[in-house]
């Protein structure tokens, strides 16, 4: 059955490959380039709401703190957390508000991510 729709008009609908995005730097909470980003949705600061996020090998990201959920899947590469604990390609984590961890990659690692608000430094 067939339901009638108002056609998706002209510029309501953006498509972009992953091998196509440009990264940019992501700032973080003390304002330095911490890792890179892609934002398709430009309402949103970059590094919140839905991200892909780019750690390049052997970055560290800066102790923080998140205010609201952080949901992330990672789509290659693994990440561990200052616990100790490594999320791998595959794995979709929640971290809940008021969560603080840094985290590492030895080989980089990209990063689907929603960020609900900017984080705070710990």
């Amino acid at each position: 059955m067939e339901v009638p729709m108002k056609p998706v008009a002209e510029g309501e609908r953006m498509v972009i490959n992953l091998d196509e995005i440009e990264f940019e730097p992501y700032i973080n909470c003390r304002g330095e380039e911490d890792g890179l980003a892609f934002q398709h949705d430009r309402s949103k600061p970059l590094g919140t709401g839905f991200h892909i996020y780019k750690m390049e090998p052997g970055y560290t990201t800066i102790p923080h703190q998140h205010r609201g959920n952080e949901e992330f899947l990672i789509l290659s590469g693994e990440v561990t957390d200052n616990d100790g604990t490594v999320y791998r390609e595959g794995d979709l984590v929640l971290m809940k508000d008021g969560t603080e961890h840094c985290s590492y990659t030895e080989n980089g690692c990209v990063i689907v991510v929603y960020l609900e608000v900017p984080e705070a430094e710990v």
